[in-house]
């Protein structure tokens, strides 16, 4: 059995998979990046980390085992087991390639390493976006040449008279034209500022009285903060015994509730739920010590 392949698989639905007594791969999304020395735009993903401190066993990974391959629980577990000791001895020589993963290695303090594969996208939102490689844009500086060619020493001994009364004429024209312009915006902004004054007197002396105002209203709204990570302390075929669960967890002082139905038909019932992931798996660790070692983390992501 190919235990990297039902990892990668369950990593494009979850942020964190547990491979009991051996570690847990985590996810943490990136938005969004460019390589201003390639001009290349990566899409979103979701980057692979390993966490060798999360062994316990979540049953995350079992329950997607004995679905996919239509076994039991136990058969899913003990298969889970004896990849991981398979694992261990091959650690001890060699670095282990893992499909679609990356590769992990152990390292001189005999810690295990990870280097995850960059270029698999776990994020289902970037399905299907490459990455896109601008070509540089290149500008230019062109002189510009004017308008009105110059006219050197030597050439203006040989101009004829018309043309100097010419030029001479077509300026005292041009200005001409400019001082009544000028003239006529003057006499357009005094007008508009009669009218400003007298319209501001009419507004001041204006007044306004509603002799029955409507009353205020406050409105307290609250906004409701989404909790995608659930702890879940059991799926049950009776949904009475479900509620039972409930009750029972509510009375040990956790917010316990129902969070619907699995495809298999059972009623799950969880702990707690967050909205932080690290809060999440905090909790998942405490509650695996001190209550129940059968609990798991499950991300419910809206749509």
């Amino acid at each position: 059995m190919n235990l990297a392949n039902y990892i990668n698989d369950l990593l494009y639905r979850y942020d964190c998979v547990i491979v009991p007594d051996f570690g847990g791969f985590v996810t943490n999304k990136i938005g969004a990046k460019l390589n201003s020395d390639t001009h290349t735009f990566y899409p979103p993903t979701k980057q692979i980390a390993f966490n060798s401190l999360l062994k316990h066993n979540d049953g995350l990974l079992a329950n997607y085992i004995a679905s996919a391959e239509q076994i039991s629980f136990e058969k899913a577990s003990t298969a889970i087991s004896l990849s991981v000791i398979k694992w261990q001895n091959e650690l001890q020589k060699k670095a282990i390639q893992l499909d679609n993963l990356g590769v992990i290695s152990l390292n001189e303090q005999q810690q295990i390493i990870f280097e995850p594969k960059k270029d698999v996208n776990f994020l289902t939102t970037s399905f299907g976006l490459p990455s896109v490689e601008s070509s540089t844009i290149e500008r230019y500086r062109q002189e510009v040449k004017p308008l009105i060619p110059v006219i050197n020493a030597t050439e203006k001994k040989g101009v004829p008279a018309f043309i100097k009364y010419a030029a001479t004429a077509a300026i005292l024209l041009t200005l001409g034209v400019t001082g009544y312009n000028g003239y006529e915006q003057n006499q357009q902004k005094e007008v508009y500022a009669n009218q400003q004054k007298e319209l501001e007197k009419k507004i001041q002396s204006a007044t306004f009285v509603i002799s029955n105002p409507l009353p205020t209203l406050e409105l307290n709204v609250v906004k409701e903060v989404a909790k995608p990570y659930h702890i879940v302390a059991g799926a049950f075929q009776i949904a009475e015994n479900a509620d039972k669960k409930v009750k029972e967890l509510i009375s040990e002082g956790f917010n316990a509730q129902i969070i619907g139905v699995n495809k298999w038909g059972l009623t799950q019932v969880t702990f707690n739920s967050y909205a932080d992931k690290n809060d999440a798996i905090n909790s998942l660790n405490k509650i695996k010590r001190t209550v129940s070692k059968d609990a798991w983390l499950l991300v419910k992501t809206t749509k």
